[in-house]
């Protein structure tokens, strides 16, 4: 694993409108967790690098320039995505301490959030978490899409066990935050079996979780060809169904219709709300922080 300091022109990124908030903040270019169907491997192309996994780039700048932001008269308190592209509490994180800071500015301008992570790293920031919580709101995000640890550990090889996973949701809530499940990206044939799932929302009422986002895989751009690798080379009795599946457009929108009426019934069953925009936080009434 190599490190490497950057700096920023900007802490915060403007996004497609589309979503309920429209502000993202990474602290890192690149993430050790090594998922096989990772989306963000493109965006290690600006840096003309293509290590995604290995080579993490780490923006020494950021927390002054957030701070430039947030403190600007024109700031409106909006929610602002912390890791949309890669995880804030990823392994390099323990040594760095830069996630702390940002909470504390959050903080001090009462500045709503949203954070989705593997880590149970997230923990060792609860405290702040619970602020942030009272002065302005903040939503916080599991991603586990199966329960089996060795399945677990092929496809998402650097986040913390799914045992340890669930153990920190339930301690979140039991903080008193708003904290959901990812229950994405779903890969057909071996996350999406009806076992898989329905064990995962049983597990997901009895941590008494506020959502689940579910969604199934998305190839797009080379994360197609890197995911298709894998399988020939880990799951060769899965690589061709899923190559058929996903070359074909009639058998990808049944399976994904068939799919999508299993969660309903399943969110159904176990109570279990699957839209997240009714607990992002909300922006806070403008007063003056001084």
């Amino acid at each position: 694993m190599k490190y490497k300091l950057i700096t920023c022109k900007s802490a915060l990124n403007k996004i497609s409108s589309f979503l309920p908030y429209h502000w993202d903040l990474n602290i890192y270019r690149g993430c050790q967790h090594q998922c096989v169907y990772c989306f963000a491997r493109y965006s290690h192309q600006y840096l003309n690098d293509t290590d995604f996994f290995h080579n993490i780039y780490i923006k020494e700048n950021i927390v002054e320039e957030l701070e430039k932001k947030l403190k600007s008269k024109n700031w409106k308190r909006e929610v602002i995505n912390l890791g949309g592209i890669t995880d804030s509490y990823q392994p390099i994180e323990k040594e760095q301490k830069i996630m702390p800071k940002i909470l504390k500015l959050l903080i001090q301008y009462k500045t709503p959030a949203i954070i989705s992570t593997k880590s149970t790293l997230i923990l060792r920031d609860i405290e702040l978490l619970k602020e942030l919580h009272q002065v302005a709101g903040i939503q916080i995000a599991f991603t586990i899409t199966t329960l089996d640890e060795e399945l677990a550990k092929k496809i998402e090889p650097g986040a913390d066990s799914v045992k340890m996973r669930i153990k920190a949701i339930k301690t979140l809530k039991q903080a008193g935050l708003t904290v959901g499940w990812h229950l994405m990206p779903i890969i057909p044939y071996i996350t999406g079996t009806k076992n898989n799932l329905t064990k995962i929302f049983q597990i997901g009422e009895q941590c008494q979780i506020d959502y689940m986002i579910t969604s199934i895989l998305n190839l797009r751009g080379n994360t197609r060809k890197y995911f298709f690798e894998f399988m020939k080379n880990t799951y060769p009795n899965y690589h061709q169904p899923l190559y058929n599946l996903y070359h074909n457009k009639t058998k990808y929108k049944e399976y994904k219709t068939q799919l999508y009426k299993l969660l309903d019934d399943l969110s159904l069953k176990y109570h279990i709300n699957r839209n997240y925009q009714k607990y992002v936080p909300k922006q806070k009434e403008q007063l003056s922080l001084f």
